[in-house]
């Protein structure tokens, strides 16, 4: 029995529909109709194949993992970042390691030079600071200082996720998945990172907040939208 015919088999046996299972799962009928006839053209790329494989196979009582490798074996090896094979032939070293690695330095470097970008010239801060002196002292006597403001919490490099009406999602921070599941309406969390990548399967349900600063709907409602952030 193929993966496809499993899948409707298991959903059959709890006398479900598609339309069903979607609403429960936040997933398009259509994309869960595509798993059982094994249209994988229809879903797309390959990481929402496996993320809608995994949530529905855990829905039905099935093994995701089993079921990600049955995909993968189907459709041939995972391609890595920089184009070369995920798995190494016999007798090699997978390259893998090697490619995160390189992703995760890149990634910093990233970092550094819009931290080195926005920060202001040291010379303009001691200028500031220089001038600043005999203002200070220029005050009349008797005078009463005014008191400085308190600094505001700083709110960079972080992301927030308010779900506002049930999804699938999938949060990746610096290239570890942070968040993975159906959540309900009412679930929020905030992450701390460089980059993050939020994958929705009903983007209209997930709002994003940068660095303090709103950044709307992740997409429309039932649409299955993955965006990249930096924080």
């Amino acid at each position: 029995m193929g993966l496809g015919e499993r899948f409707r088999a298991a959903r059959e046996e709890r006398s479900l529909t598609l339309s069903e299972v979607g609403e429960q799962l936040r997933i398009r009928s259509v994309y869960l109709a595509a798993i059982e006839e094994e249209n994988w053209k229809a879903i797309g790329a390959p990481v929402y194949i496996r993320g809608f494989l995994r949530t529905y196979a855990r829905f039905l009582g099935l093994d995701p993992e089993e079921a990600v490798a049955e995909f993968n074996g189907a459709t041939g090896p995972a391609v890595s970042v920089a184009g070369a094979p995920a798995v190494a032939a016999p007798g090699q070293r997978s390259l893998a390691p090697l490619i995160w690695i390189a992703g995760v330095i890149a990634i910093g470097l990233i970092g550094f030079v819009i931290y080195l970008y926005l920060s202001p010239p040291r010379t303009a801060v001691t200028a500031v600071r220089q001038s600043a002196t005999p203002i200070l002292s220029a005050a009349p006597a008797g005078a009463t200082p005014r008191p400085s403001p308190r600094p505001q919490p700083l709110l960079a490099r972080t992301l927030a996720v308010n779900v506002t009406s049930g999804s699938w999602l999938r949060v990746t921070i610096d290239g570890s998945v942070s968040m993975e599941g159906t959540f309900p309406r009412g679930t929020s969390k905030t992450f701390h990172g460089k980059t993050a990548v939020v994958l929705a399967g009903n983007a209209a349900g997930v709002e994003i907040t940068v660095n303090g600063k709103s950044a709307g709907q992740l997409g429309g409602k039932g649409a299955v939208v993955e965006k990249r952030f930096s924080l």
